[in-house]
């Protein structure tokens, strides 16, 4: 039987022990964050906190903390879903496999949106009202500008062609209180330019029309993977909901607003004409996003269904539980990739480097197959159609393969492919004052920064250290340096603090480069299979494991500022280095700080871990 609501799927992962209730008060002011966290770090249960302070409703998270549960959630639908998008990709499948012609008509009837018989009455999340205060949102962490619904389901109509198979249903972060917002009364919107919303709002402004705007919390598990598929343009995210919840996505309106009926909480109202300051928030990328002016929602009414449960993730360094959402995201869509972009067989944004800081990709490279002269051809068109698709366009550094290079999911196997191969004189393409994602604070401003393609084809060029080599392992460089062996073909190097503006260069980097270049010359071997250097704080937290090194080298970069290189050189507007890569991945001034637990907070829920208490296991 398909989910109704977030009560339905509690109770079926709580039978299959999925699930584990806390019936103790839990403060959803960080204490709920960080019992979440280590559970979710321990590969634990789902969550149930039934007694949530100063609410009376629950809260639920780690919902979707582990592959296998996801996959658990969605085991009546995921497979026909595949088949679907399967088909859509490569039409012949259906004739491979003539079940699919049985099956997949009854699948593709739950995609259609069905309106709610008789209204209101049959739509259960209108059947109560309450305001913004008495929500179980919890803060996550120390620094939030105050409570965020981390789950929500933020839906729109297009303004020019009003209905719901014209709507945008998005993952948009909901600020409920806190900053200068009227208590109760206002909420704050926080949504990226390339947004399906930001087309509404300007819509709406351009025709004079408020954007009336309806956020879902809850309902089926399945609204809620819908709010973050990456959907071609035309098909609606209630559409893919309804196909994956195996239950079409039930409708009904109040006011003007459209409302998903089988939600377990609803919240109306309309875009003010101005802006508020929203933020901060510990976002994906391992960092606070800061206090930035966004716009503000004008509420007018908060509904929810009888038994309603709060559904909450909490975001934060990957992996987190949005990996999972991404790992499913993966094997639903994977067949639509080569037919989205022709060339491109496979690509990967990488979790653990914050997902659109580093994006891996594998193509074809088919141009000129009589030149013997191996080089990146077709590969540069496709990171072009690559950086203009969809969400891959916010990609900051896009590392692109050809031939038999590894499949991207396979992201340390890659980058030592590609790092054998890489001419950096040659392969280096960088896009400059363009712009990047709102949440990344190594550009030059919000929203803006530069991208590097890394083209790699051909036979390989050097063996990668496996070790640091000698005459850096003695220090030969200077007092003060310290050194690290990151990985194949990777050091890391600590000098002094970074010294450099937002919006300049830093004055320091030339002088490096010059003096590892003298060390070069004096030590020949000293840079003997490195390929590359990075610039860092703590050259022994970033070599600790590839998840740190590449969080720390593509989250603190910017690729026109702080990619340099050994024995550079500038030809026709061309830039390359000969020797190793140089990437100053230092904090600079003007980053957002960290993401850190608060040790009383820490503390406080070891409680629910101790010995007879419901996570004792996970302890």
């Amino acid at each position: 039987m398909a989910y109704r609501s977030t009560f339905d799927a509690v109770q079926d992962l709580e039978k299959n022990g999925h699930l584990v209730r806390i019936q103790d008060e839990v403060d959803p002011d960080l204490e709920m964050a960080a019992i979440h966290r280590r559970v979710f770090e321990r590969g634990g249960p789902a969550l149930l906190f039934e007694n949530v302070k100063g609410s009376s409703f629950p809260a639920a998270s780690n919902l979707f903390g582990t592959l296998d549960r996801a996959r658990f959630l969605f085991r009546r639908s995921l497979e026909d879903v595949k088949s679907l998008i399967a088909v859509r990709a490569h039409p012949p499948t259906l004739f491979k496999q003539p079940s699919l012609l049985f099956r997949l008509p009854f699948a593709a009837m739950k995609a259609l949106p069905q309106r709610s018989i008789f209204g209101n009455s049959f739509a259960p999340v209108m059947a109560n009202q309450t305001t913004i205060d008495r929500l179980p949102a919890p803060r996550s962490w120390p620094l939030d500008g105050g409570p965020f619904i981390t789950l929500p389901q933020v839906y729109t109509e297009d303004p020019d062609r009003p209905g719901v198979l014209s709507s945008n249903m998005g993952m948009y972060r909901v600020q409920l209180s806190g900053n200068q917002y009227e208590a109760n009364n206002q909420i704050g919107l926080h949504y990226q330019i390339h947004r399906g919303i930001g087309v509404h709002h300007q819509k709406a402004i351009a025709a004079g029309k408020p954007l009336r705007v309806s956020i879902f919390v809850g309902g089926p598990p399945a609204h809620s993977v819908a709010a973050v598929m990456p959907l071609p343009e035309g098909l609606p995210e209630t559409a893919f909901a309804g196909a994956l919840a195996g239950r079409r996505f039930r409708h009904t309106s109040y006011q003007g607003y459209r409302i998903a009926s089988d939600a377990d909480f609803c919240i109306v109202g309309t875009v003010e004409d101005f802006t508020l300051p929203e933020g901060p928030f510990g976002d994906h990328l391992g960092y606070y996003s800061l206090q930035h002016e966004f716009p503000a929602l004008r509420v007018e009414a908060v509904f929810h269904r009888k038994n309603a449960i709060w559904p909450f993730t909490v975001v934060s360094r990957p992996p987190a539980e949005d990996t999972i959402f991404g790992a499913l995201i993966h094997e639903l869509t994977g067949p639509m990739v080569p037919v989205s972009l022709p060339g491109l067989r496979a690509m990967h944004a990488v979790d653990a480097a914050g997902v659109h800081p580093l994006l891996l990709a594998l193509g074809s490279e088919r141009y000129t197959p009589f030149d013997k002269d191996e080089k990146p051809r077709e590969i540069l068109t496709i990171a072009n159609a690559v950086l203009g698709f969809g969400q891959a366009s916010l990609a900051k550094y896009l590392m692109i393969a050809a031939g038999d290079a590894p499949d991207p999911h396979h992201a340390e196997q890659f980058f030592d492919y590609c790092l054998e191969r890489l001419d950096f004189s040659r392969d280096l393409h960088f896009q400059t004052g363009t712009t990047i994602d709102t949440l990344d604070y190594s550009g030059t401003g919000l929203n803006e920064g530069s991208k590097l393609v890394l083209a790699c084809y051909g036979r390989p060029l050097r063996t990668l250290a496996t070790e640091l080599p000698t005459q850096l392992r003695e220090n030969v460089a200077g007092t003060g340096w310290r050194w690290a062996f990151v990985r194949p073909g990777v050091v890391a190097l600590a000098t002094e603090p970074s010294l450099r503006a937002r919006e300049e260069d830093d004055p320091t980097l030339i002088p490096l480069t010059g003096r590892l270049e003298a060390l070069e010359r004096e030590h020949p071997a000293a840079f003997a299979g490195v390929a590359m250097i990075v610039l860092c704080d703590d050259p022994t937290f970033t070599a600790a494991s590839f998840n740190n090194f590449v969080w720390v080298t593509f989250t603190r970069s910017n690729p026109a500022q702080d990619v340099h290189g050994l024995h550079a050189f500038s030809k026709a507007r061309h830039w390359g280095c000969r020797g190793p890569l140089l990437i100053d991945a230092r904090i600079k001034r003007h980053m957002a700080p960290p993401l850190e637990e608060d040790a009383r907070t820490i503390e406080r829920a070891e409680r629910h871990f101790r010995k007879g208490a419901a996570l004792e296991r996970w302890g």
